[in-house]
Order: C-alpha cells, then structure tokens, then sequence
C-alpha cells in the first residue's frame, strides 16, 4: 500500500475542516470535510478552478433553497424543482462541478425545515471552512523540475544514439541496430509532456515554462526522426553524399543540448545541399533514387533544426552551465 502526498493532503485538510466545523458549533460539520476533499486536486490550478466551481455553485444552491424552499414550502417535489432549475443554471455558468456540494447546501435547509440568518451563516461557514482548507493543503506542492531535468537527460541521450546510429547506416549500408531508442524516446515524451503540463499548473505561470515548451519541441523534433528513419529505410547504398550526411549527422548528435546551436548547423547544411546541386548528375535510377532519397533526408534535417531555432530564442534554459 503507497500513500501519496495527495492523500496525505486530503486526509490532513478534511479532518482539520470538520476539526474546525465541530469547534465552531456548525450544524452538518462533516460537509466542510467533503468540500475539503472534493476541491484538493492534483495541481494548484485544477484545485482553485475547483474551489471557485463549487463555491459559486454552494451560493447559487443556497439562493435557490431560500427562495423556492421559502415560497413552495419543505416539500419532497420541492426538492426536485430545485434541482431541475439548479443544474442548468450551473451548467450555463461553467460550474457544473461543484453539482453535487451545492446539493449537499440546500438539502441542508430542507433537513431544518427552515430559514434564518443563523442558518445561512452556518451554511456560508461550512463552505468557507471546507474550500479554504483545501487551498490551503494545495498551497503546497513537490518541486517536479529534478524530475523534468532527468527526462531531458534521457531524451537528449537517446537522440544522441539516434543520430549516431543513422550516421552508422549511412556509411556502412546497413542497419545493424535494435531502434529500442525509438520506442523509448517516444514512452520518455509523452510522460514527460505530461509532467511539464502538471509542473505550469503548479506554477500557474503557462506562457513561462521553459520545459512544457522544451518538450513540445522535442516532440515535432522526434516526428521529423522518425520521418528520417522511413527514408532512410528506403536506401540501399548512399555513395559519397551519405559519407557527407554521416558526418553531419555525428556532429549534430554531440550538440543536442537546449542550447542555440541550429544556425551554425542550418548554414553548414545549407552548404551541404548547395555542393549535392553541384555534383555530377546519377548516372543509374538506383542512382537517382538514393539522391532524391537523401535530398528529403536533407530536407528533414532542415526541419529539424528550424523547430530548435524558433524554440531556443524564447525561452530561458534552466540547465545547470555543465549540461550546456
């Protein structure tokens, strides 16, 4: 059995809710419990989007039992026309969550069988006591970026292997090579979006993570790869070009790092594709089919690097100087 910090959390803010709800005297002071656990969520953000659905929707259901419960009477139908009128209400106003804690509020008006200031105070008390534990058990969350750093690690050592093992492809003429680097980077890039995306709502700062936008653009950066590996998967000899593009190929795999290096590389590709235009025309079709094969290889490249080119100006790397 592995207890979370999460469940840490809720337990923690549930019991000190209806700790506090019991000393104050407050009527139904277990329900400042069930907002507490309701409103704790997995990031800062989620959690106080919660807190505001289930707050307005506590109000607008104390509203609407005062009203109706007040002019129709304590009645089982009255109950359900609360109902029927409450959820689209809520709804319309994007506050569909909190659904059922706002039915918890006016079902305890229909339990008293009445309306008084106390009991909207006891109400208003019980809601404030129950959200404000839980954005305060939120208040804390685990720092993520050492997480985040080991995958930029891993992801960065895998596509150094990549780029090598294509370098090896292209002067040898064959793939000796099991590609477990492949599945691997591709696993490493979703559960690492996935963490970058909990670490911005943590921080609630979108528009400034450095590693959301690192890892999304080594996701467009890995889909050009795997384009390159059905390329080259259609070669069978590369001649002089191939030994050209292996060596490129080596000198990019030692400079993936976040660091802004693809204008020297897009200049010295450049180059490269300018003295391909100037070497004698395929004398063969197989000939002719392995350099429109290795010009898309090219073409690719270019991609490749024109994605790290408009990420690394916009963003500052947090990269210990070492890694860089």
């Amino acid at each position: 059995m592995k207890i979370g910090y999460r469940t840490l959390k809720t337990s923690v803010g549930a019991a000190l809710a209806i700790g506090t709800a019991q000393v104050l005297g407050l009527h139904f002071y277990a329900s400042a419990g069930i907002l507490t656990i309701l409103c704790i969520k997995r990031t800062k953000k989620r959690s106080l989007a919660s807190a505001w659905e289930r707050f307005l929707a506590c109000l607008i259901g104390l509203v609407f039992g005062v009203i109706l419960f007040e002019a129709l009477g304590y009645h089982p139908w009255t109950v359900g026309l609360v109902i029927l009128l409450l959820i689209p209400a809520l709804v319309s106003l994007k506050a569909q969550e909190g659904i059922v804690t706002s039915s918890v509020i006016f079902l305890h008006l229909y339990t008293l069988q009445g309306i008084s200031v106390a009991i909207i105070v006891n109400e208003l008390a019980i809601i404030a006591i129950g959200i404000g534990y839980a954005l305060l058990m939120n208040l804390y969350m685990p720092n993520q970026e050492k997480d985040l750093a080991r995958y930029q690690e891993n992801i960065e050592a895998n596509l150094k292997a990549i780029f090598h093992e294509l370098a090896r492809f292209l002067r040898e003429g064959r793939l000796e090579w099991d590609g477990k680097e492949i599945a691997e980077t591709s696993r490493l890039l979703e559960e690492a979006r996935r963490l970058s995306l909990t670490h911005v709502e943590n921080r609630m700062l979108f528009d400034e993570d450095f590693y959301f936008r690192y890892f999304q653009m080594r996701k467009k950066q890995f889909t050009n790869i795997e384009r390159v590996m059905g390329i080259l998967s259609r070669l069978d000899r590369t001649g002089i070009q191939g030994d050209t593009i292996a060596d490129f190929l080596d000198g990019l795999a030692e400079a993936v790092h976040p660091g802004n290096t693809a204008r020297l590389f897009l200049d010295e590709l450049n180059e490269m594709r300018q003295k391909f235009k100037e070497s004698p025309l395929p004398k063969s079709r197989q000939e002719f089919e392995t350099r429109a094969a290795l010009l898309q290889f090219v073409q690719e490249l270019e991609e490749y690097l024109l994605v790290k080119k408009e990420f690394a100006p916009r963003m500052k790397d947090p990269t210990p100087p070492h890694r860089k």
